[in-house]
């Protein structure tokens, strides 16, 4: 079962792709797709029950746009040269602790929506990630099993940026490209 959102933008729906590659609306079961909901094992188990008894209605994604996987993104926490090779592909040794920064919510967009690269951009780096979904509050956790249980859900990202920013500053200060 994957979930999406299809639509104009601002204007997205929750759909669901089932295993024939069928689009199918999810409106009438859930509001939307977020992290919450993601965490939520009735929300989940209300759609499975309506994609199992076959009650979804089919989409026609001719031309629909395929928006941010989630609504309301709270944060985006980023991990920078999270394992030895890519360090040292940057020429950097790999850090002691992660290197942790952050994104702006609005960087997330749809796998086909425009991205803005600033002006004075010579070259845009860029990386495909895997995105993790926080779906509930996780502070001063004791175990990697209790934090795999606040794990929502998983992303395929695209993570750009001007790449002179990474020359030039710090992580937390390179400027992310922006959403179109």
């Amino acid at each position: 079962m994957k979930l999406l959102r299809v639509g104009t933008a601002g204007a997205e729906r929750p759909a669901l792709l089932d295993a024939e590659g069928t689009l199918r609306d999810l409106s009438g079961v859930v509001p939307d797709i977020d992290g919450p909901l993601l965490a939520d094992d009735a929300a989940l188990g209300r759609i499975r029950a309506a994609a199992d008894a076959g009650e979804l209605p089919v989409l026609d994604a001719t031309g629909l746009r395929v928006g941010p996987p989630l609504a309301r993104i709270g944060k985006v926490v980023c991990i920078g040269l999270n394992y030895h090779d890519h360090a040292r592909e940057t020429g950097a040794e790999p850090p002691a602790e992660p290197v942790i920064f952050f994104k702006a919510a609005d960087t997330v967009v749809g796998p086909n929506d425009t991205v803005l690269v600033p002006r004075k951009s010579t070259k845009t780096d860029w990386e495909v990630e895997l995105a993790v979904v926080i779906g509930r509050t996780a502070r001063y956790l004791d175990s990697a099993e209790e934090a795999l249980a606040h794990v929502a859900g998983y992303a395929v990202a695209h993570d750009m940026r001007p790449a002179c920013a990474w020359g030039r500053r710090s992580p937390a200060s390179a400027r992310s490209c922006a959403s179109g």
